[in-house]
């Protein structure tokens, strides 16, 4: 039996093609995937919690830890700074945990190219029509009309690079869509990288075969 490293699972969409919804669900099918949190340079808000909702960190030390590598990925949104910390997702996966990653293509992009790459797990969400994603907006009433069409105008340029992920599922059915993430995601879990004791348990058949054969 092999012990198993965890994934790096980055989900991706645009608002409305059902990726917040399908990471709770992926979350009540294993608790043990854990939510990346990120670290922030922006003040607290009432009832959020420093470890839990975000790491709070200054702008200088965040980017003190940008310089010295421990951001996974990172962005400069609205006046702030965010950011995945290295060090939290490493020793998740060294424990055999499963990382979730809620973030746009910009960030996924950075962790294909961080020092974790081999344990990525992209998947991008595409919605069945343009038409049926702004009737999903419309529908979960909770954005203005403005922010609808902010939403709707950014939806493409997500949509476009749908081509840098490892899977790709069109969300049509909400049901159907979960079980082919968990069936990708199972079938990850057991890739040769994921897997660190291959090595040698393939060592000790080799010595067991030339021990049985001398």
């Amino acid at each position: 039996m092999t012990d198993r490293r965890g994934l790096l699972i980055i989900l991706s969409s645009p608002s409305g093609a059902g990726k917040s919804t399908l990471a709770r669900r992926l979350r009540d099918w294993d608790p043990s995937i854990e939510f990346s949190v990120s670290a922030t340079t922006r003040a607290p808000r009432d009832g959020e919690v420093d470890g839990r909702d975000y790491f709070f960190v200054e702008e200088a030390a965040f980017k003190r830890q940008v310089g010295h590598g421990e951001m996974l990925e990172h962005a400069h949104v609205f006046g702030n700074f965010y950011g995945s910390p290295r060090g939290p997702v490493e020793v998740a996966i060294n424990a055999g945990k499963d990382v979730l990653f809620d973030i746009d293509w910009q960030g996924a992009q950075q962790l294909q190219n961080s020092p974790l790459n081999l344990h990525t797990l992209s998947i991008f969400l595409l919605p069945p029509s343009i038409r049926e994603l702004k009737r999903r907006l419309e529908s979960r009433a909770k954005d203005t009309s403005e922010t609808i069409q902010r939403r709707m105008e950014k939806s493409w340029d997500e949509i476009s690079h749908w081509g840098g992920y490892d899977y790709v599922l069109v969300n049509e059915d909400l049901s159907e869509t979960e079980e082919r993430l968990k069936a990708i995601i199972t079938a990850a879990r057991l890739r040769r990288s994921q897997q660190p004791g291959l090595n040698a348990h393939v060592r000790a058949l080799q010595t067991e075969f030339e021990e049985g054969l001398s």
